[in-house]
């Protein structure tokens, strides 16, 4: 296979307030003499000090309150006893941290461009979710490295719900592709919420002789390597469909990434690249101002946006099916509680008749599942994509 070909593009979270309980070693009492023959270097006989307060001694049976010596009971069941009542103790102040969620502004970083699906639709979010939440959400863009700079980052920010990521299967190839990326996206984060999944489509420029799927799966195994596609780099949806649309015709055609989604989707209407997957919520627009043609969209019925145009199965290549979907996630160790409630206002929010309106008009259907739901999607998503990240020949870039 050939070497892909680069192509240039265009180019402070505070630390969590609530850390792990502590248990302080038990005070030293000292002795009084007499009968026991102790002094005040003598054995402690206090009870262990949980949260900044001493234990009531009645809540360590067989612990003697008195002068004398200690009962038989070990130090260790002592202690455990401890622990127990501090996890008690400590179990009303998550609930009243999730009660009090959020009291700040939540920033939501889309490690991706600005203008593409991953871009907008956290807009979108960002723009209906402070109604429920009753605090403001703002977001920010960090892309580069096919997302892996601005999930990184989400990584390192403290678990505490006031930063989240937008992920996509890009997110979830990146598991095969990058094996040395800094975080494990099942290991680092936590599920939160699904977003929303809509249809890629296959574009050429309209200097490309092919007017339909078989025209151009013919004059690209006619002229091997003699074709370029453009993504918004290694990993994305788009370079993933590509890459399963390669293996299932048997064609070989130059992966051309770029830095951003718009990048690329420039360059293909420019006519500097023949082709690309995009999304179908930013391309169809473009397909029908005529800029590009469709030859094929990627669901397994046609799309209520271009229903003149063919699924890439019907057109060709039977069994082809590759879409883009987006959710959001936190950092490893963000509280459950904390988790639930934001996963109970986003798919509130993305159910709303006007969102699923304006997104149905763009192509996108709304995904609601619960953080284990989520969970379950991902680990099946990331071993979807590993076989055909494996065939890309891009493992390690």
């Amino acid at each position: 296979m050939k070497a892909e070909r680069e192509c240039p593009g265009t180019a402070g979270v505070p630390p969590a307030t609530n850390g792990p309980l502590s248990l302080p070693s038990p005070q030293a009492r000292e002795g009084t003499g007499g009968a026991s023959g102790r002094d005040a270097r003598g054995p402690r006989r206090e009870t262990p000090a949980v949260l900044g307060a001493p234990l009531a001694a009645a809540a360590l049976p067989g612990y003697s309150t008195g002068m004398g010596e200690e009962t038989a009971m070990s130090y260790a069941h002592k202690f455990a006893i401890a622990a127990l009542l501090a996890a008690n103790l400590a179990a009303p102040a998550t609930t009243a941290s999730a009660q009090d969620y959020p009291s700040r502004p939540i920033k939501i970083i889309a490690p991706f461009g600005a203008g593409g699906p991953g871009d907008v639709f956290s807009r979108q979010l960002a723009q209906f979710l402070p109604e429920v939440l009753k605090e403001s959400v703002v977001v920010e863009n960090r892309p580069g490295a096919a997302s892996v700079i601005g999930a990184d980052a989400v990584a390192k920010s403290a678990p505490d719900g006031y930063t989240l990521l937008t992920i996509s299967n890009t997110l979830t190839a990146n598991e095969t592709l990058f094996p040395n990326r800094p975080y494990v996206l099942m290991r680092d984060f936590v599920p939160v919420a699904a977003l929303n999944y809509s249809e890629l489509v296959l574009v050429v420029h309209p200097s490309v002789p092919a007017k339909h799927l078989k025209e151009l799966i013919a004059l690209a195994k006619v002229k091997p390597g003699g074709l370029n596609y453009a993504s918004a780099g290694t990993g994305t949806p788009y370079h993933m469909a590509a890459e399963l649309f390669k293996k299932m015709t048997g064609t070989d055609i130059v992966h051309v990434p770029h830095k951003a989604a718009g990048d690329s989707r420039n360059a293909v209407i420019g006519g500097h690249i023949e082709m690309m997957f995009d999304a179908i919520t930013t391309m169809a627009s473009n397909v029908q101002a005529g800029q590009v043609r469709a030859l094929g969209t990627t669901a397994t019925t046609r799309s209520k946006v271009l229903p003149d145009v063919p699924t890439i199965a019907e057109a060709g290549v039977p069994g082809f099916e590759a879409t883009i979907w987006l959710g959001l996630m936190a950092p490893a160790g963000t509280p459950k509680p904390i988790v639930d409630k934001l996963n109970a206002a986003i798919n509130r929010t993305i159910t709303r008749p006007e969102i699923v309106a304006a997104w149905d008009r763009q192509g996108a259907i709304p995904m609601t599942m619960t953080p284990a739901e989520l969970d379950a999607f991902l680990r099946k998503d990331i071993e979807k994509w590993a076989q055909v990240a494996k065939f890309s020949g891009a493992i390690g870039q």
